[in-house]
């Protein structure tokens, strides 16, 4: 079983980009961040011509999530219930489990921050509570949880190609990162780092000063698993090829390999 996720940053532009990248990877789940275009807008025609089902949730010009799945999701929530927020930002549904039951599958675009000192970032440490509050109930309800998307946090200096100069900036605050280790205090695993990996291995290079020919990036793209799951994951890499692309988005999916 294979969870993917992906900061398609425009689907409108990405969405041949996304069924190519399906068509040659087959994945049970795969999240999608970013996706700029209304309900209305959702290309769930083309989604099903590729065999596959779709839960989304929609914003103009900004944000929007979507989970593109093999099997139909339930139980779908969108957003953080009972945090009150304009923005779409989280989409959760559960999904059958090749292993026999279910996964939860959460898949989010977690604020950008903007700076340490500006009101964004007093609403990105906002959502992050509440977001681990939320996950801690549904862990509750579902012990096999998968947790993905754009995390735009760094965990460490080994997520940063310059940890000197990036040092305190955001994505890499140490607020930031005791609200990242608040999630995975509740019982979540960085499946990426359940294995060894190339050294700089990132998720997202900015567009600006050939960023990814010169590997000048962060692996903010992540997905956490629940104990219940890290005997059965299998390998998580980065797959760097849709970087490669005309016209790319500027982050790369990241996909998780269960066994069943």
């Amino acid at each position: 079983m294979k969870i993917a996720t992906w900061n398609v940053n425009s689907l409108s532009v990405r969405l041949p980009q996304v069924l190519d990248w399906l068509a040659a990877n087959p994945t049970e789940v795969l999240a999608l961040q970013e996706l700029k275009l209304t309900d209305d807008k959702f290309p769930v025609a083309a989604f099903t011509e590729a065999g596959y089902q779709a839960q989304w949730f929609g914003q103009k010009t900004y944000n929007g999530v979507a989970l593109i799945s093999k099997a139909a999701g339930s139980d779908v929530v969108k957003n953080i219930p009972g945090f009150e927020d304009d923005m779409s930002r989280v989409i959760a549904a559960t999904y059958p489990d090749e292993a026999g039951g279910t996964v939860r599958v959460i898949g989010a675009y977690f604020p950008n921050g903007q700076a340490p000192d500006s009101d964004k970032f007093v609403y990105k440490m906002r959502w992050l509570d509440a977001l681990r509050d939320w996950v801690q109930s549904e862990m509750q309800k579902h012990p096999i949880l998968v947790l993905t998307g754009d995390f735009n946090i760094t965990f460490d200096e080994l997520d940063m190609w310059d940890p000197v100069g990036l040092a305190g900036t955001i994505h890499c605050t140490v607020a930031e990162r005791e609200k990242l280790q608040a999630l995975t205090d509740l019982g979540l695993a960085d499946s990426f780092r359940l294995f060894e990996q190339p050294e700089k291995s990132y998720s997202w290079w900015d567009y600006r000063e050939f960023g990814f020919r010169r590997n000048r990036g962060l692996r903010i793209d992540h997905i956490l698993i629940s104990q219940a799951l890290t005997a059965r994951a299998s390998a998580c890499v980065i797959d760097r090829t849709p970087r490669k692309n005309e016209r790319p988005s500027d982050h790369t999916p990241v996909v998780l390999t269960l066994s069943a």
